[in-house]
């Protein structure tokens, strides 16, 4: 995909904040790579006191733009906020009312939901922040719909997402409904990460994190299935390809990649089925049996599911976000 205008991304920083999380909307939006075919985008970093800040990790750092960044912004993205989720600056409340207003997409990650909902900006949504300070913003904000579980909710042009490493999935997926499945593709490979987990996910998983050994093991199978999401696969197949029983393969399953396989199977099945209708000109139909889904009932009907729209008609949006 290619855009004419280079888009302006307003990150908003902090006296304090953590600088993993001022990291992650630059990381995603912030290099540049027009060489691989990647969208361009200007990020500025901004403050309601720019100049020195001080960082949660002993060491500071220069914020060279005021609020003012945000009036050229098309995407404003609060990264977090103070933990004790102390009151914003006034100024920077009415910064972001006003891009709302302009139809900029805003974006509050982790705790920055808290800002946006003190803005006004989440008042009857659906919305996500950090499951520890969930029952605090859901005393402080009882007009918001919070879904502490999830990782990430898009309404509108309003996202939230909840703590620290959803912020990267909530990020690529506004980064993926802008320019594609395999601009997101790209540069999640670029960070080492998941390119895609479902919103709907549970944004952590209570058991021990698998040794490394387990993961490995189940590394060699992932990618053979990503090469071969056109066939069926039986779990049991699978189970014994890995060299576990089905039970076990189950549960290793789920501890590594946080879902089951026959969502995780979907979640795949649904990404190729998104770059292939962006990348070639191939008929639904074929698609459809590329991507695994033996036929364009069966893709149109989980396509819709997972986003609200046909592959045709997506299809048709991102033609014309290439002409744009």
């Amino acid at each position: 995909m290619s855009t004419a205008a280079t888009e302006t991304v307003a990150v908003v920083a902090f006296d304090g904040i953590s600088p993993f999380h001022l990291s992650v909307p630059c990381m995603v939006f912030g290099e540049d790579r027009t060489e691989a075919g990647a969208p361009r985008f200007r990020v500025q970093v901004c403050a309601p006191e720019p100049g020195e800040l001080r960082t949660n990790a002993g060491f500071s750092l220069v914020v060279p733009h005021g609020l003012e960044a945000i009036r050229r912004a098309r995407i404003v993205v609060v990264p977090s906020w103070r933990d004790d989720c102390s009151a914003a600056p006034p100024e920077l409340v009415r910064a972001l009312q006003a891009a709302h207003r302009r139809g900029a997409t805003v974006v509050g990650l982790c705790l920055g939901a808290f800002v946006l909902a003190e803005a006004g900006l989440l008042d009857g949504r659906p919305a996500t922040t950090h499951w520890k300070l969930a029952p605090a913003f859901a005393r402080q904000y009882p007009k918001v719909k919070l879904q502490p579980e999830v990782l990430y909710v898009e309404d509108g042009n309003v996202l939230t997402s909840a703590g620290t490493a959803a912020g990267i999935d909530c990020c690529l997926h506004l980064l993926r409904v802008r320019y594609g499945a395999e601009t997101a593709n790209r540069a999640a490979r670029r960070m080492v990460v998941a390119p895609h987990r479902q919103g709907g996910q549970a944004q952590y998983i209570e058991q021990p994190v698998p040794a490394t050994a387990e993961r490995d093991r189940l590394a060699p199978l992932l990618e053979w299935l990503g090469r071969h999401l056109d066939r069926p696969h039986e779990l049991d197949d699978l189970a014994r390809r890995a060299l576990m029983s089905r039970r076990n393969f189950t549960r290793r399953f789920r501890e590594s990649t946080g879902t089951t396989v026959g969502q995780w199977m979907q979640n795949q099945r649904l990404a190729l089925a998104q770059r292939l209708l962006e990348t070639t000109d191939h008929p639904v139909e074929r698609v459809a049996t590329g991507a695994g889904f033996g036929s364009a009932v069966s893709l149109r009907k989980h396509f819709l599911s997972a986003f609200k729209v046909s592959p045709t008609a997506y299809r048709q949006q991102f033609s014309r976000a290439s002409i744009d």
